[in-house]
């Protein structure tokens, strides 16, 4: 049976934290827990002084089961589904590896 993850563009999140607020919903969170969290760095000025540059990372937390009961329907997870720039994908760990490889360095998968 294959094992499921997340696959997660960091060079395209676009900090708009959607993903974060279709998880707190999906899993009624508290205040204070999060499935995942976008972590903001930067700003940082670039070294030609006229540019700033900034990254938005989506970090699943322990809290994240992969939203088993709307993948059992046959749905994607609540983040997934949420995500308005496609920065995260669900799938089988050996496709998100391959896809990965062709994507590049700014990516990561989440195994819960």
């Amino acid at each position: 049976m294959a094992q499921y993850g997340l696959l997660i563009d960091n060079e395209y999140c676009t900090g708009c934290h959607s993903c974060e607020v279709a998880c707190k919903n999906e899993h009624d969170l508290p205040l204070g827990q999060w499935g995942i969290k976008v972590l903001e760095l930067g700003p940082w000025q670039l070294a030609d002084k006229k540019h700033w540059e900034y990254r938005f990372v989506p970090v699943p937390t322990s809290s994240c089961d992969l939203c088993e009961g709307r993948v059992a329907a046959g749905e994607d997870p609540s983040c997934v589904h949420h995500c308005l720039a496609d920065a995260i994908e669900f799938g089988a760990l050996e496709e998100l590896a391959a896809k990965m490889g062709q994507k590049g360095k700014m990516c990561s998968i989440f195994i819960p």
